[in-house]
């Protein structure tokens, strides 16, 4: 695969993301890393020679918007990883009643 010269959106600036917009951008590509605003996100994005866009992966209308900032930032856009989420560990049963609907729509989300 040609990565030289590809505009890449990469969600997540710690972990396996910014693993993989490490690796992107050694390869050549121009990579935006987008993260939530508290995130090492512009840290990550400065080391990279890259842009960062805050994101916020619940925010539906918003994460449009900022994938819309990063690839009018980039010029275009060849390639997207989204390594963003989480997780909660819980019973889905317990004595006192089921799993919290509230929390598991979070993490769906």
């Amino acid at each position: 695969m040609e990565i030289q010269g590809k505009g890449a959106v990469v969600g997540r600036a710690s972990g396996m993301g910014r693993a993989t917009a490490t690796a992107l951008a050694a390869s050549g590509a121009r990579v935006a890393v987008l993260d939530q605003a508290s995130s090492q996100g512009k840290e990550v994005a400065e080391e990279l020679g890259g842009v960062f866009v805050a994101c916020d992966v619940t925010d539906f209308p918003g994460s449009e918007a900022a994938l819309t900032t990063a690839i009018e930032a980039l010029g275009s856009l060849h390639i997207a990883v989204n390594t963003a989420g989480a997780g909660i560990a819980g019973r889905t049963l317990t004595r006192e009643g089921p799993h919290d609907l509230d929390a598991f729509r979070r993490v769906v989300d």
